[in-house]
């Protein structure tokens, strides 16, 4: 997800796609534990992807201050 898009949502919405992501990332986590992950650069995606909406999460509840 590009950060753009990420812009353009509220802060609950933010919220939610990052709970969204964590719960989608521990699920590859576990389909690579048990050997069922083919691609294994979606563990990196995920991860990118998290690292993004956080940061559009902080900078919008930094500028509602």
């Amino acid at each position: 997800m590009k950060a753009s898009e990420l812009r353009a949502k509220d802060v609950a919405a933010l919220e939610k796609e990052v709970t969204d992501l964590l719960k989608a990332h521990f699920g590859l986590r576990m389909q690579k534990g048990t050997q069922q992950l083919n691609n294994t650069s979606q563990l990196g995606k995920t991860r990118r992807d998290i690292a993004r909406a956080r940061t559009v999460l902080a900078e919008k509840k930094k500028a509602a201050k």
